[in-house]
């Protein structure tokens, strides 16, 4: 039997960031206009539960899941930062290990494909 060899797909990034739910909007549509996210996904009303300067919190927010190329991570939490309203901002730079190639081609060829 004749192996076939699977066609790799370009190296692209997930980035988990939560922020409150007025904000999450903004966040995501700025930081894709920016050029420094092919797209983002917004998931609306998660709990978190959590202990931020010696006291426990309970609050809802909303998760927003970037897509971008491994290149932009870096300005893409410096931007971040700098817009998020909290002091210390959730950002997880997950590496894709497996992605249809024809997505990941379609992230590296959006628009962040120009960004330097």
């Amino acid at each position: 039997m004749k192996k076939t060899k699977r066609k790799s797909a370009p190296a692209i990034r997930t980035i988990l960031v939560n922020a409150p739910e007025k904000d999450a909007e903004r966040l995501a549509g700025a930081l894709v206009e920016k050029q420094l996210a092919a797209c983002a996904n917004l998931a609306p009303n998660v709990t978190s539960f959590y202990w931020w300067q010696g006291k426990f919190n309970r609050d809802t927010g909303t998760p927003i899941v970037f897509k971008t190329v491994p290149r932009l991570v870096g300005k893409l939490l410096k931007h971040l930062k700098q817009l998020h309203s909290y002091q210390v901002p959730e950002f997880l730079a997950l590496p894709v290990l497996e992605a249809n190639p024809d997505y990941a081609k379609w992230v590296h060829e959006s628009r962040v494909a120009g960004r330097a």
